[in-house]
């Protein structure tokens, strides 16, 4: 068997998240279901990063395992036409890679990439308007991004997750830049926090992102942002920021 790689990206809003669900419309659901109809058989895949509902992604990576005979003599271009045609509109997949043979889209992965957008202008932006929070005001970027130093290194991340998913499940991560900056996308102003880290747990990059506003608009100092890490309680931390402006930008291996 040999093992390959779709690179892929999706607009979430139309997904109940990235993992396949009974009954539900989902990225991985209509992946394998894409897999089943060219191989005739069902195709089993993996992903660098389960996203939630609603969360996009620019550089998600899937992994799956093929027969020589059944790749057979097929063209990577002939496959990405088929599989961008049989796949939700709402999903682009623009390479396919053959892979080592321990390749795992999950546990090959060295780090992972997300970037969240927000809006502070007074009306909401009409390009990004579906693929950011817009929180009118003023936030401080500078105090943003003290408070993002205190999340740097490897940190019992348990303020920053889902408390359900936490239970029984170890907590530790290791984030390697955690950066606020005010970028532009098609002529709108917005703030961008930039997340890279070896893997998250679940809702851990939203969570930071709401700390982080609360920082900047002038609730809690800085320093709060340790206090929020020692904890090792959800309820420490600020709220959980909308599942619409962040995505998965890439995956490092």
């Amino acid at each position: 068997m040999a093992i390959y790689s779709l690179t892929l990206s999706y607009n979430g809003a139309p997904f109940a998240g990235f993992a396949r669900q009974p009954d539900q419309l989902t990225v991985q659901g209509e992946l394998e279901h894409a897999l089943q109809l060219l191989f005739k058989r069902e195709v089993e895949t993996t992903c660098a990063g389960r996203t939630d509902a609603g969360v996009h992604a620019l550089g998600q990576v899937v992994s799956f395992e093929l027969s020589g005979e059944e790749w057979g003599e097929r063209e990577a271009h002939a496959f990405l036409r088929s599989m961008n045609a049989i796949t939700h509109e709402a999903i682009s997949i623009h390479e396919v890679q053959e892979r080592e043979s321990d390749f795992s889209a999950r546990f090959s992965a060295k780090a992972r990439e997300y970037h969240y957008f927000i809006s502070t202008a007074a009306a909401p932006p009409l390009v990004m308007r579906d693929f950011c929070w817009h929180k009118a005001g003023v936030l401080n970027v500078d105090a943003m991004n003290e408070a993002a130093q205190y999340l740097i290194g490897e940190h019992d991340f348990k303020s920053f997750c889902l408390a359900a998913s936490a239970e029984g499940k170890p907590t530790s991560r290791n984030l390697m830049e955690c950066v606020v900056e005010p970028v532009e996308v098609m002529g709108e102003p917005l703030l961008r926090v930039r997340v890279v880290g070896s893997s998250f747990l679940h809702s851990m990059v939203r969570t930071i992102v709401g700390t982080l506003v609360a920082v900047g608009a002038g609730l809690r100092e800085a320093a709060w942002m340790a206090d929020v890490l020692a904890a090792c309680d959800r309820s420490a931390a600020g709220e959980k920021a909308p599942a619409c402006g962040l995505i998965l930008y890439s995956v490092e291996y």
